[in-house]
């Protein structure tokens, strides 16, 4: 219970500061956080959305974006915000892999064949697929 109310005064402390400064950024992260661990998906989605139109190319934020949109049910969402992390420097896929807030999306089969062909790429770097090189 001490943990439940602890994490209620966080959430009220940052929504707080997100009055006075509604774009800064630890803050709008941190609630976003919270929001996801108190089961608040879809404010904790509200927060990602806002995060990843601040931060467009951040790997990390749209792995929280596609994480957000696993947990709500918008698994076409979630592969695109994954496929954009990945493409933008997202490289944790061990934790990927396991990753509870992912498990709408790890069931769909279109993110699987991709996983693969990621993986696959990563294994095989001067692969023709990961670069386009000219014969001269």
């Amino acid at each position: 219970m001490a943990k439940q109310s602890s994490m209620d005064f966080e959430i009220q402390f940052y929504e707080g500061i997100l009055q006075k400064k509604p774009d800064f950024l630890q803050a709008l992260i941190a609630v976003g956080d919270l929001y996801t661990k108190k089961g608040l998906y879809q404010q904790g989605l509200a927060v990602d959305e806002k995060l990843s139109r601040l931060r467009p190319t951040d790997p990390y934020i749209l792995y929280n974006l596609a994480c957000s949109y696993s947990l709500v049910g918008r698994v076409d969402q979630a592969y695109e915000a994954i496929k954009k992390a990945i493409a933008c420097g997202y490289e944790d896929f061990r934790f990927l892999e396991r990753d509870e807030d992912l498990a709408n999306l790890l069931r769909d089969p279109r993110f699987g064949e991709y996983f693969l062909q990621i993986k696959e790429q990563r294994k095989n770097p001067r692969s023709p697929q990961n670069h386009s090189t000219r014969e001269r």
